[in-house]
């Protein structure tokens, strides 16, 4: 006989994995903990599944927890929509595709991407920011469909990810008007003029870092930032010069608010999108990763 889904216990389950815990899921159903735990034994007995593992006195989720999340989400975001629908509130459900970005990717690329999901199909897009472990670990647990970077993530991080490369994006050294007068000579006339540089975790740090010091040029870095908005707004104001992808300021070189002095041969920001392998493939990510490309 086939198994029947209860969804107080599917609702007991989200709330856990939500959660982390079964003593803070507790609090919030207002429940006893020993309760919740009978009821989310009940329900792993019920589907013949593990949904969790004990890690350090931790509840990690399973492969399968994994999936049973997704899919109780799914459930209960077509729940309240349905009802929404039903009082002519809300049009009818959309894929929802979460797609997270560096603040080192500049705003265009991201945009990019969102406009080609809404090309593929009916959709509703999330753009999330953070830092590059945690967005990566994020992506692992499948709680994100997409990770657009200006790395790739490290062999120990790589596990069941796959990426591919969009974009590789010559770099410009920029700077507010007053420092047009480096257009001549350069890339020599960059030598001890303010820079803002990106963080020395950064690939394109590196080798800015190695060409200007290998062609004899001192570097003057008055700040550092992985932020391009930031560095823009830097820029702008004069602070110092920023090398910085050229798409992502065209809209301030056409106003002339910056201008553009040179570029070094060679160096570029090349741009990754990343994905974790999954059994229930988002339909909308799924064909970005095969097809979109700046």
């Amino acid at each position: 006989m086939k198994p029947w889904i209860n969804y107080q216990h599917l609702l007991y389950f989200r709330t856990i994995a939500t959660e982390g815990s079964i003593a803070r899921a507790a609090d919030q159903l207002r429940l006893g903990p020993p309760t919740l735990s009978a009821q989310l034994k009940q329900f792993e007995d019920i589907i013949g599944v593990k949904l969790f593992e004990r890690q350090h006195k931790k509840l990690t989720l399973t492969e399968a927890g994994r999936i049973a999340l997704q899919y109780a989400n799914d459930i209960f975001r077509a729940g309240d929509e349905m009802l929404e629908v039903l009082h002519d509130r809300l049009t009818p459900m959309r894929i929802h595709v979460q797609i997270a970005a560096l603040d080192s990717v500049p705003k265009h690329l991201t945009l990019a991407l969102a406009k080609a999901a809404y090309q593929l199909g009916d959709c509703t897009v999330t753009i999330l920011e953070g830092k590059g472990d945690e967005l990566i670990r994020e992506l692992a647990l499948h709680r994100i469909d997409l990770f657009i970077a200006n790395y790739l993530p490290s062999t120990h991080e790589a596990g069941g990810l796959y990426s591919k490369s969009v974009a590789k994006v010559a770099v410009s050294f920029c700077g507010a008007p007053k420092y047009q007068s480096l257009r001549s000579g350069f890339p020599e006339s960059l030598s001890k003029v303010p820079m803002i540089l990106p963080t020395v975790h950064s690939k394109l740090r590196h080798d800015l870092e190695h060409y200007l010091k290998t062609a004899g040029i001192t570097m003057d870095i008055v700040a550092e930032t992985q932020d391009t908005s930031l560095q823009k707004l830097m820029g702008v104001d004069g602070i110092g010069i920023i090398p910085i992808p050229i798409i992502a300021v065209e809209d301030l070189i056409k106003a002339g608010s910056l201008i553009s002095l040179g570029q070094l041969p060679g160096i570029f920001e090349e741009f990754f999108l990343v994905a974790a392998a999954r059994k229930i493939e988002n339909p909308i990510s799924s064909q970005l990763m095969k097809s979109f490309r700046l």
